[in-house]
């Protein structure tokens, strides 16, 4: 934890500030009762995980494709965005899940958007945030989440596990991100189905597909390995799918492009 990166620190220091903010006016309590409330209807889980797993079963790669308004490296990428047309499109592509962002301070995202996006289609949706307290994994599965993030170089080996353990619970996937070896080692006793490796590194923001190949022989062959960042032309799929990687999350690419879902269709064609 003390290796990590300066801007990681800062987005984490304001999501402490932000759970103490939201606790205050929806409380854990109204959070589990909203839950209960729910179970029965649209809100039940939709099965993140499998959903991926029956594309990959398929022969098809596994695409989360993601809803992103607003970069801190890139700036905007999409005006208009409107959740509800981007999940359609991306449904109509043949995405296997949604990604959506609901950081709202460094993304411009909302939770709003992710219960837009998830009430337009039907997919499961993945919450992606900066999880540090278990009062996000509740009011993730209060908006619909099917599946959250957690990402290792922000949290403790008790942290993940504790957060990992109450997203199961609550019946949520999960999508553990790693940077390297070191994260790697650290996560796999969670047993999780999808390990997400991030190409880009957090220190210097280089992307390189060579850091998702140097951790493959790694991991355990029960785990979906999912790609993060630096997928941009079909080469690059071709490429993963050589290494045995089918699986993939893929947001500004496509976020660019007029038809995100024809985009998405044409690079996983």
């Amino acid at each position: 934890m003390s290796d990590t990166p300066t801007i990681l620190k800062k987005i984490l220091a304001r999501k402490a500030e932000e759970v103490a903010e939201r606790q205050p006016k929806v409380s854990i309590a109204d959070l589990q009762q909203r839950i209960a409330d729910q179970k029965g209807s649209a809100f039940d889980p939709r099965g993140f995980a499998d959903s991926m797993a029956k594309s990959i079963a398929a022969g098809r790669s596994a695409v989360i494709a993601e809803a992103k308004k607003h970069s801190p490296s890139k700036g905007l990428l999409r005006d208009p965005f409107i959740p509800a047309d981007i999940a359609q499109s991306y449904e109509r592509g043949g995405a296997s899940c949604l990604s959506v962002l609901t950081d709202k301070d460094y993304f411009h995202g909302s939770e709003d958007y992710l219960m837009q996006a998830r009430a337009a289609c039907g997919l499961p949706v993945i919450r992606k945030d900066f999880i540090v307290d278990p009062y996000q994994v509740y009011e993730a599965r209060a908006i619909g989440a099917d599946c959250i993030l957690l990402i290792a170089a922000a949290l403790s080996d008790q942290q993940m596990a504790d957060l990992n353990s109450l997203a199961n619970e609550l019946g949520m996937d999960v999508l553990i991100e790693v940077h390297g070896a070191d994260e790697l080692a650290r996560t796999l006793p969670l047993n999780t189905r999808l390990v997400g490796i991030n190409n880009r590194n957090l220190h210097t923001f280089e992307v390189s597909l060579n850091n998702t190949y140097d951790l493959l022989a790694s991991i355990p062959d029960d785990r979906i390995v999912v790609t993060e960042s630096g997928i941009h032309s079909i080469e690059d799929v071709h490429a993963m799918r050589e290494h045995n990687v089918h699986a993939f999350l893929v947001g500004e690419a496509f976020m660019r492009a007029e038809n995100p879902g024809q985009k998405l269709k044409e690079l996983f064609a």
